[in-house]
């Protein structure tokens, strides 16, 4: 079974850049979507063969996220149950007959107001990771949790270019890092390292200075599976050929 995660950086945009063509190639049996920027009615594209669940944020042209799958699911939740944090359409849960499947988009801790200071939405981020976290490991009590999307956090030195430069930056505190730590440790794998400890390779760059070009980036889109899951791992792939977005799409194939 094959999963797809991208985060789009506004799907309107994207689908001006070959989205539907690279759907299509892709060929995945679920297709999940972060930082769709999109209202109800704003884009009609649907694919022959699939169903799509959408979780729009409240404030427009912002954050959301989207499902495209060819399995018709038991459930659909969007959000985690906790109002606070459920205004910025940032997860869905398909529960499928023998595993939860979650796609995210994380907040952004966003840049200091003054440089040396933390990221202004770290306290946030804080209390969105407890939360998220607690929802995770409440799912996988029932059944194994397949979770994807923009993470916002580069795990470890391994997962961006130049670590000691930006520590403490958004996405690389050692808070966010720990919080990753945190969860893996609860009984979760993140697919692509456990295949590749050693691979440097990238999912996420900035659009300024030619960071692409030079392959100056992160590695924060993940897909991540309950341990029980491990062993099930065919592939995780980055697909850093594909354009469209700032992100690339990440992979997984489950036996």
């Amino acid at each position: 079974m094959k999963f797809i995660s991208w985060n789009v950086n506004g799907l309107r945009a994207c689908a001006g850049k070959g989205f539907a063509e690279i759907f299509d190639s892709l060929d995945a049996d679920f297709f999940c979507l972060q930082e769709t920027k999109m209202q109800a009615g704003q884009l009609d594209l649907e694919f022959l063969g699939y169903q799509s669940y959408w979780n729009y944020a409240d404030k427009k042209g912002y954050s959301g996220t989207a499902i495209y799958t060819r399995h018709t699911p038991l459930s659909v939740n969007y959000g985690i149950g906790i109002d606070e944090h459920d205004h910025e359409g940032r997860v869905i849960t398909l529960e499928m007959e023998d595993f939860y499947l979650v796609t995210c988009y994380t907040p952004n801790s966003q840049s200091a107001d003054v440089k040396g200071e933390l990221p202004k939405r770290l306290p946030y981020r804080m209390e969105w990771e407890d939360a998220f976290r607690a929802y995770l490991i409440d799912l996988d009590k029932k059944k194994p949790v397949i979770v994807c999307g923009d993470l916002n956090v580069a795990h470890e030195e391994i997962d961006l270019k130049n670590p000691k430069t930006n520590r403490m930056n958004a996405g690389f505190t050692d808070q966010e890092r720990e919080k990753m730590t945190e969860l893996l440790s609860n009984g979760f794998v993140d697919s692509f390292r456990y295949l590749y400890p050693e691979e440097v390779t990238y999912s996420w760059w900035s659009y300024r200075m030619g960071a692409r070009a030079k392959n100056i980036g992160w590695r924060i889109d993940y897909f991540i599976v309950s341990e029980r899951l491990k062993d099930s791992i065919k592939e995780a792939t980055i697909h850093t050929d594909i354009m469209g977005s700032d992100h690339c799409p990440v992979g997984l194939v489950l036996a």
